[in-house]
């Protein structure tokens, strides 16, 4: 039996890595072509690397770097960032990357998902999606790294992107984002019930207890996060660290688990 994704998600802004608290208050982390060296060492599942000003500064994450992380990597990656054309998604493929993340312009585009999907098929296309309460707890998609509100559903939307041929949510809490607090479990539980395609929790993960509960308690398909894999200790002295595959196996309390 297969155990659940368990993935680092990388942020880029410029050449840096960087890490976030709720999508502002950068931090710089180091260099992310050492980051993939170590995740290979550690023997990650996979990475996602998203390049947080592209879709603001109106370009696509870099073509370059994806090849680095080509070069690098020994575990399937996926990249996001200002990817708006299918030339845009035939591009990173053909750089390394075996998935292509779409975030803002699926909001903008829905459309552009069916698209994709049928030229390259469901398992290239994820859809991320930030979401962050409004008046009264209601959530709301938010879009250009967390900086314009939608007024959209996330679970709709999420619906909407399946039927359009997504083969992944990313679903992303941006008040949790950085705080190491644990997810929004009500967000990932409310979204997973509502389609068959994988959902990755993501956004605020503090320990392993957390991604226990994303898949045996919201239904989560794997479990996402930053700080909790370059963060260490109480001060959060940068150290890039993942679990073995004996711990993995503790965490989600299967011993079958491959």
């Amino acid at each position: 039996m297969f155990r659940p994704r368990v993935i680092p998600i990388l942020l880029l802004k410029g050449l840096g890595l960087v890490k976030s608290i709720k999508f502002k208050d950068y931090r710089y982390i180091g260099d992310p072509i050492n980051a993939v060296k170590i995740f290979n060492d550690l023997r990650a599942d996979e990475l996602v690397f998203l390049d947080i000003m592209a879709s603001k500064q109106k370009r696509t994450i870099s073509l370059e770097f994806v090849r680095k992380v080509g070069d690098e990597a020994n575990m399937p990656f996926a990249v996001g960032g200002g990817l708006r054309t299918i030339q845009d998604i035939r591009n990173v493929i053909s750089a390394g990357a075996e998935k292509a993340i779409i975030n803002s312009y699926a909001i903008e585009n829905p459309t552009f998902i069916k698209q994709a999907s049928d030229v390259f098929g469901s398992s290239t296309i994820v859809v991320s999606i930030d979401v962050k309460k409004k008046y009264m707890g209601k959530k709301h998609i938010y879009i250009f790294g967390g900086s314009k509100p939608t007024g959209l559903d996330p679970v709709s939307f999420a619906k909407l992107m399946e039927t359009n041929g997504a083969g992944e949510i990313i679903i992303n809490s941006i008040d949790k984002d950085g705080m190491m607090s644990g997810y929004d479990f009500d967000l990932i539980r409310e979204v997973s019930k509502e389609v068959t395609i994988p959902v990755v929790a993501a956004g605020g993960a503090s320990n392993d207890d957390d991604f226990n509960k994303a898949i045996n308690e919201s239904y989560a398909s794997a479990v996402a996060a930053g700080s909790r894999f370059v963060y260490h200790g109480a001060r959060n002295a940068v150290l890039v660290n993942y679990p073995s595959v004996e711990e993995l196996k503790m965490i989600f309390k299967n011993e079958d688990f491959i």
